[in-house]
């Protein structure tokens, strides 16, 4: 009989950094690795514990003095989009969006960078090259996809992929109870499209496809002008120290 036992991950704290969201504050983060045959199972369950996923590793804020980043996923079966999130809907009538393998293009880098240049110029990600985003999208022992968004064009639908421009690109783990978005990037000079409420409506749409409950949206930073628009996708829940809990948020 086999009584060899299945490793249990092994969690680490990181030192004290400036805090990228709250001005005056530190940050620490909790992680452990994604690798091996379990990672996908482990994936599912810590991002169900409030975790987020980067390449191999799963982190999680544990600040000594704050805790202002709370974990929020959209009710997928119940949302309803508002007057605002149906004028993303109609602005992208002609968008494609393809799921495809987890693979890095330079046509994706090009965006990602354009992303970075205009949105997060003194961000930790700002000086990222082809590698780091290739090592970014492929680096992972998850079920992780890539759905890129383009425009539709003349003989779209024939062909196995889209030739038309490419507009945004979101990096998505699927899950069993739904879609994780860990990372999604835009065309930042077309804001009438409003790109980035889009790809979370495209996820909502897609997991309700997929009959599963959840959109992981990640980190909810009460104060911070980044996340505000997070609480604007109801319902949602929010993970407190009870667990998840129902956040009512403000309502167009």
């Amino acid at each position: 009989m086999n009584t060899q036992t299945t490793p249990s991950p092994q969690f680490y704290l990181t030192a004290p950094a400036t805090c990228p969201y709250l001005a005056g504050q530190l940050e620490r983060k909790v992680f452990t690795h994604l690798v091996g045959p379990r990672a996908p199972e482990m994936n599912d369950l810590l991002t169900q514990g409030g975790f987020r996923r980067s390449q191999n590793i799963a982190y999680r804020p544990a600040c000594e003095t704050c805790r202002a980043c709370i974990s929020v996923r959209i009710l997928a079966d119940e949302f309803q989009p508002t007057r605002t999130m149906r004028r993303a809907l109609a602005a992208n009538k002609d968008v494609i969006a393809t799921l495809l393998p987890a693979q890095p293009t330079p046509e994706q880098f090009s965006l990602f960078r354009g992303y970075l240049d205009d949105r997060h110029r003194q961000g930790g990600m700002s000086d990222m090259s082809a590698l780091d985003y290739a090592i970014m999208v492929e680096d992972t022992h998850v079920n992780t996809r890539i759905i890129e968004y383009r425009r539709r064009e003349p003989g779209d639908g024939i062909g196995e992929k889209p030739k038309g421009e490419l507009l945004a690109v979101a990096l998505t783990d699927m899950m069993s109870d739904g879609l994780s978005m860990v990372y999604s990037f835009f065309n930042t000079d077309l804001a009438r499209r409003s790109l980035g409420t889009f790809m979370i409506l495209d996820h909502v749409s897609r997991t309700q496809a997929l009959g599963l409950p959840h959109v992981y949206l990640g980190y909810w930073v009460k104060g911070s002008s980044k996340m505000g628009y997070k609480t604007r996708y109801q319902p949602q829940e929010h993970l407190t120290p009870r667990g998840w809990e129902r956040f009512y948020g403000e309502q167009e």
